[in-house]
């Protein structure tokens, strides 16, 4: 979009006296703005940066209950968890799966534990249920993770549980926001808040990154759904406030598909110092984490600290007969989780409750803090339903219930462009008026020049790290592949979008910077 097209766009918005504004494209933000516009608002979604930009994009890519929120008594937690996890997964069944778990046990008391435990977490989820956990024997446990480690293996327990791929389902709410009416923008940064004579919040000013010059947009609500970042817009709002999150750093690695050499993924409970760790099947490739390390610093690109790359090295080579080595890794990414920071003891981040908080402030901002992918729907649910309660919004009912999302579709998961859902036909339709353009960038990642000329012009990247990180998950799948790419990315891109050479120069400049956090 060139700048001018942008500055037309950003007066039109500026002339809209909004319902709903919502500061953040992360999943908080876009469930928030879903749920609004599917309730006939008026709603406009803000995001600083590129959508999932930041904690949004670098989950472990599961949609759950949580084993060990329920090990830690918030039954709950558990239990609301489980049934959104069934929601998702029946309104987005292109982009989420049914995953099946191994735990693997190596003592008889283990034995007794998790399969009572999950027997449990089977009877929580309720009809929602992905499958019966069951107990099974060392040989059967062995067919099913043929590189696990067999020395005192007295047998393994299954359980079920979601996996999806975070950014894909982030552009699919994006989408579904702009068919039920509500707007959105990335490159969008949120830099005051307006108010009348009283204090009470009547808008935000803001700045599109394209274009030197702050503007007015009027919302009767403004939401702050900013995750990490929810102090920042506080600070707007008040002079001085105290700290409300305590972020988290979970990181992972991803490994060649052969380390596993499974469709099974191993879930390990407790670890030497407590935590958990899941080895994942996801793209023919393996991703392995996570980690809770507390940190100070917040940003938008995080970096995987050496403690925490050799506890994933060490802890999963305990679990498998191929000891993983740094030169194994693929990518490395690691993301910030936006925990509500606990009173009694905010470094402790591993036993800090994932249930969100919603909080109006007495200028009527509303702000929204903790929580997880698994719940989206109920933080945005919750959000705009206390809104009404409290005067902010003429009440109107939820509709996201049983609301599919943008490409819903029942499809064949054996299809690798089923991540598209319906508009798996449009690439395909590419292909055949174009067969050249089925050809794969990089023998190492899967993606067509089709995809990428189809994201063009469907789903709004701004940038080159755009389509490589969360369009498609080149980065993420193998990083150095993803760079080897990125000269002609950025060339397919230019042409599609009327990028210049200058762009294109900048672009692949940044974007080599930005691979070297992913490399080992």
């Amino acid at each position: 979009m060139t700048n001018s097209h942008l500055f037309s766009r950003i007066q039109h918005y500026s002339g809209i006296s909004w319902d709903v504004i919502v500061i953040g494209g992360g999943a908080t933000g876009a469930g928030i703005a879903l749920d609004a516009s599917s309730r006939g608002f008026k709603t406009l979604l803000l995001e600083q940066a590129d959508f999932g930009k930041g904690t949004s994009s670098r989950s472990t890519k599961l949609l759950h209950g949580g084993v060990r929120y329920m090990a830690q008594g918030d039954l709950l937690l558990v239990m609301e968890a489980l049934h959104e996890r069934g929601l998702i997964i029946k309104n987005a069944p292109h982009i989420t799966s049914n995953q099946e778990f191994v735990i693997p046990v190596y003592n008889w008391w283990d034995v007794v534990k998790y399969t009572i435990g999950l027997k449990f977490y089977d009877i929580l989820a309720g009809r929602l249920s992905l499958g019966k956990s069951r107990f099974i024997k060392p040989k059967t446990t062995l067919e099913k993770l043929p590189t696990l480690n067999r020395h005192g293996l007295k047998g393994g327990v299954i359980y079920h549980d979601g996996q999806f791929d975070d950014s894909r389902l982030l552009i699919s709410l994006v989408r579904s926001i702009t068919d039920h009416g509500g707007s959105v923008l990335n490159y969008c940064k949120v830099t005051g808040l307006l108010k009348n004579s009283n204090g009470k919040i009547q808008g935000v000013n803001a700045r599109k990154v394209d274009i030197p010059f702050e503007f007015e947009l009027k919302a009767g609500l403004v939401i702050n759904a900013t995750g990490v970042f929810v102090d920042e817009v506080l600070r707007m709002d008040h002079t001085v406030n105290k700290r409300t999150i305590r972020p988290s750093q979970g990181v992972h690695l991803v490994f060649d598909g052969s380390f596993l050499n499974s469709q099974s993924a191993i879930m390990i409970p407790k670890t030497d110092d407590g935590r958990v760790l899941f080895a994942i099947p996801w793209y023919d490739k393996v991703v392995a984490g996570t980690t809770d390390t507390p940190l100070d610093k917040i940003t938008l690109e995080p970096k995987a600290l050496e403690e925490e790359i050799t506890f994933i090295l060490h802890t999963a080579g305990k679990y498998m007969t191929q000891q993983p080595k740094k030169a194994d890794v693929l990518s490395i990414f690691a993301g910030l989780r936006p925990l509500a920071a606990s009173k009694d003891d905010p470094t402790n981040t591993r036993e800090i409750s994932r249930r969100h908080k919603i909080t109006i402030s007495q200028s009527g901002l509303i702000t929204v803090e903790g929580g997880k992918w698994t719940t989206y729907r109920r933080m945005a649910q919750d959000t705009l339903n206390k809104a009404m309660r409290n005067g902010l919004l003429d009440k109107r009912p939820c509709v996201t219930r049983d609301l599919h999302l943008h490409g819903f579709m029942m499809n064949d998961k054996h299809d690798r462009l089923h991540i598209y859902g319906t508009h798996a036909r449009d690439i395909e339709d590419l292909i055949r008026t174009r067969p050249e353009w089925a050809r794969t960038l990089n023998p190492r990642l899967p993606y067509t020049e089709a995809e990428l000329r189809w994201i063009c012009r469907e789903e709004m990247p701004c940038k080159l790290e755009d389509m490589l990180a969360r369009r498609t998950r080149a980065l993420f799948l193998d990083a150095a592949a993803s760079l080897e790419m990125a000269s002609e990315t950025a060339s397919i891109m230019a042409e599609e979008m009327g990028f210049d050479e200058l762009w294109k120069k900048k672009e692949i400049e940044e974007y080599g910077k930005l691979v070297e956090n992913y490399l080992c």
